[in-house]
Formats: structure tokens, sequence, C-alpha cells
């Protein structure tokens, strides 16, 4: 599916369509790659979404890119029409996934419920890998920030397992957790990566929520962001939930549900 990078003939700035509007692109390094990307597809840096696809021999890094527009300004007009229904929608899109999402049962897990929960979730992930070409991926197990246990696949080719804005993983997430608590019996957070994606994802959705609150702020106006996933759209909403300029609240239906931050 993906390029099988032999030799460095497509070095510099040559690209080649992929997976639509997907491209791949080189360089000596991931840096760049995304540099090339950017020149190519005449965009900001910030604006361009990628996943490495190989790294060969020689050093040459081969990334999937495409243009990631994240964030577009809302008309005033707009939000007039919306103000009357301003105070009925907050209420129903300020509970959303920021509280429900990250809510957990007060249960004590031990050292060795942990370890447990981690063993069946990696089988699994063995289980679902075992039907792609992927002989050589490892799992790395580490600790996140909250106590979540988080898992990275790596090696292999795995940018097909990532997909387009991280879509095959949230399926690979969803169904992991979802044969990890049907043996269990019990839920325990488990987050699943590819190489670091989700991670290299938040920081760049951070990014984007603090220059999105910024140009609010700048121009006066609310901001309305692209349609995200409820992952997504939390990373957002905790990444501003401290900042006293602006507030976030998630608007809109499946699959189009979005973050609007909104001045204060």
């Amino acid at each position: 599916m993906f390029l099988n990078h032999q030799s460095t003939e497509l070095h510099e700035q040559e690209v080649i369509d992929i997976m639509g509007d997907n491209k791949v692109f080189t360089g000596d390094t991931e840096e760049e790659a995304l540099e090339n990307a950017s020149s190519a597809l005449d965009q900001d840096i910030e604006d361009v979404s990628y996943t490495v696809v190989s790294t060969d021999e020689d050093g040459v890094v081969t990334i999937e890119a495409w243009i990631d527009t994240d964030v577009a300004p809302i008309d005033d007009s707009d939000s007039e029409i919306e103000e009357d229904e301003e105070e009925s929608e907050e209420e129903s899109s300020e509970e959303p996934e920021v509280e429900d999402e990250d809510s957990e049962d007060e249960e004590e897990f031990t050292d060795e419920d942990l370890d447990n929960v981690a063993d069946v979730a990696i089988e699994n992930i063995k289980k679902i890998l075992s039907h792609f070409d992927v002989e050589e991926a490892s799992i790395d197990e580490y600790e996140g920030d909250e106590g979540e246990i988080i898992l990275d696949i790596v090696g292999g080719n795995l940018a097909p397992l990532i997909g387009r804005h991280g879509k095959n993983l949230d399926a690979l997430q969803l169904l992991v957790t979802s044969m990890t608590y049907k043996e269990l019996g019990f839920r325990y957070p488990v987050t699943i990566d590819i190489e670091g994606y989700k991670n290299r994802r938040r920081e760049k959705l951070e990014s984007i929520a603090k220059s999105s609150a910024a140009r609010a702020v700048r121009q006066g106006n609310d901001v309305k962001m692209r349609p995200m996933t409820a992952y997504e759209r939390r990373i957002i909403h905790m990444c501003l939930k401290n900042d006293d300029r602006v507030e976030t609240v998630s608007e809109g239906t499946e699959p189009n549900r979005c973050v609007v931050i909104r001045l204060l």
C-alpha cells in the first residue's frame, strides 16, 4: 500500500500520489521531509499533518503528508444567529466528553491488577497485528501522566494502522478496549499508540488550541475549529480550561461535532 523505499531516487522534493489526497515526501531528516511537504503543498508547516512511513538504511526519511485545515473563523452574523440558543446549548455541550469521557469508577487497583490489564491488552493487540504484515513490530509499555497505561506499537510498516487523521488508530483503540473489557470484566484506561503518533498529535492540537484562543482574542470574535473526534475535542477542552480569556464548547452532531472557542 505504501512506498517500499529501496533507494534514494525520491530524494529532494519528488512527490508520489498515494491514497487520494495524501502524498509521500522524503528528506535527510524528518524535519527536512516535513519542510519539503510544506513547500510542495504550499502550506505552513503547522497546517500539514504527516506520519513517518519509513527510514531507509541511508537514513532517508519518508513521510506521508496531507493538508490539515484545523481552524476556521466564525462570521459575526453566525454568532448572532446562535446567540439566542447559547444558554441552552452550553449546558448540553459543556457536560460532554470533557467530564463524561474522563470519568472513572473510584476503584483502587493493585500493581498486579495493572500488570494483568497491560498483559491482556498486549495480547489483544498481538492478535489484531497478526492479520497485518507487521512482524517486526514490538509493543512498549509505560505509564501516562494521568496514570493510564500507554502501549506504543513500534517498528515495521505501521502507517496503514494509523490512517488519515489517525482514524484507523482510533478504531484499533476501540477494538482493543472492547476486547480487554470483555475479558477482564472491568475497565482501566489504556491508550494505544503507534510510534508516538498520539503524543505528537496531542502536542500539535494543544499548540493549535492556544494559537486559536489567541486568535479569538486578537480578532475579537469566536473561532470554530474543524470537526474532531471526541478524543481530540477533549484535548482542546483540557488545554484551554484554565484560560480565563475564553471558554470552549462542543457543537454539532457526529461526525461533524467540533469545538468552538468563545470569548468571555
